[in-house]
């Protein structure tokens, strides 16, 4: 739906926009909702909005949470909070390191071991201060982290959220990806080659990188949603806005976290709130969300750029770029699996 909505788009990269999303008020969930029997995946889950997006889900009775972490011993620490509180649930905590294709590998191999999974929440991500290059990828820490190896891990997960669905369930599994309402202005050159534009680290921004870097995620997304059908995986990107109480910008200089956070004191959601996104988006969102981008409790307009020419321009080579980059996991032959409308995964 959001391929409809491109009347809407310019005004959501005003400073308007932004504080109109901010000032929403919060939407219920639909009356009813329980997620007994259920397993959910959720990345970066120890601290800030995956914390208390996993405290959301299992307040609705979901049966088994699986924190994928970076660390053993936050996640074990973090865990422990949620267990005094749903002593009931089964919650694992499993290592998956975004700078790591193997880690990725491994992460997803024992995701195949679950009986079911019908939630998975790509929310891990970061913000760079500075430039830094991932040695075993050479690649730059943003782009890989918030864009490469979340599509990897989301491309991995599919076929197991398709394959794992139970005859009776309510609704299908949901594959839910993490993005910023910064893709709004952001800027990326769809002539030159795409990820190489993030190799180059003269003029790095912290902010513009990491907006650039969630940009990505939204035609990929929309593009991957055409490989499966709605009815099997439903895949959405979902947006927190501006949020506090998150571990966000920890290695930041103390004078620039200060400046961040009087901002955010001023318009930024709770954590609470931010998170209750990420759950609308899996359990109130239907299928006209299908590769759309979700904010707010409700489906949005892409950036303006992704309904022109030069947006699908971005959008083809971008596909057949990171299709390249992750070949060494069989990404391609794992899309045209999925078995949806799209008949290449190279197309």
């Amino acid at each position: 739906m959001s391929s409809k909505l491109e009347s809407k788009a310019s005004s959501e990269a005003t400073t308007f926009g932004f504080l109109r999303r901010q000032f929403t008020k919060p939407k219920p969930l639909p009356t009813g909702i329980r997620l007994t029997n259920q397993v959910a995946i959720i990345t970066g889950s120890n601290v800030g909005l995956g914390l208390e997006a996993s405290r959301q889900f299992l307040q609705l009775g979901l049966a088994h949470l699986v924190m994928g972490v970076r660390s053993q011993a936050k996640g074990d620490a973090a865990a422990a909070q949620l267990r005094k509180q749903f002593p009931s649930a089964t919650i694992s905590v499993w290592l998956v390191d975004l700078e790591s294709y193997d880690s990725i590998l491994a992460f997803a191999e024992k995701c195949a071991a679950l009986p079911r999974i019908d939630i998975a929440i790509l929310n891990a991500g970061l913000v760079s201060s500075s430039y830094k290059v991932v040695p075993n990828t050479k690649h730059e820490l943003t782009l890989q982290v918030n864009y490469l190896s979340t599509v990897l891990l989301a491309i991995l997960l599919l076929p197991l959220l398709k394959a794992k669905k139970p005859i009776d369930a309510p609704r299908p599994p949901v594959l839910s990806i993490v993005g910023s309402d910064l893709a709004y202005s952001a800027e990326i050159d769809p002539k030159k080659p795409i990820l190489k534009q993030f190799d180059d680290a003269k003029g790095y921004d912290q902010f513009p990188w990491y907006g650039k870097s969630k940009l990505l995620l939204i035609p990929f997304a929309a593009k991957l949603a055409e490989f499966v059908s709605a009815d099997d995986v439903l895949v959405n990107i979902a947006n927190p806005g501006m949020t506090r109480g998150t571990d966000f910008f920890r290695a930041f200089p103390a004078l620039l976290k200060k400046i961040v956070g009087l901002a955010q004191l001023i318009v930024a959601r709770s954590a609470s709130v931010g998170a209750s996104l990420y759950v609308h988006a899996a359990l109130a969102e239907g299928k006209e969300s299908h590769g759309s981008f979700t904010s707010d409790w409700t489906i949005k307009p892409y950036p303006k750029l992704l309904y022109s020419p030069a947006g699908q321009e971005l959008r083809d080579k971008l596909w057949v770029e990171t299709l390249a980059e992750l070949e060494f996991a069989g990404a391609g032959n794992i899309v045209k699996g999925l078995g949806g409308k799209s008949k290449s995964a190279t197309a």
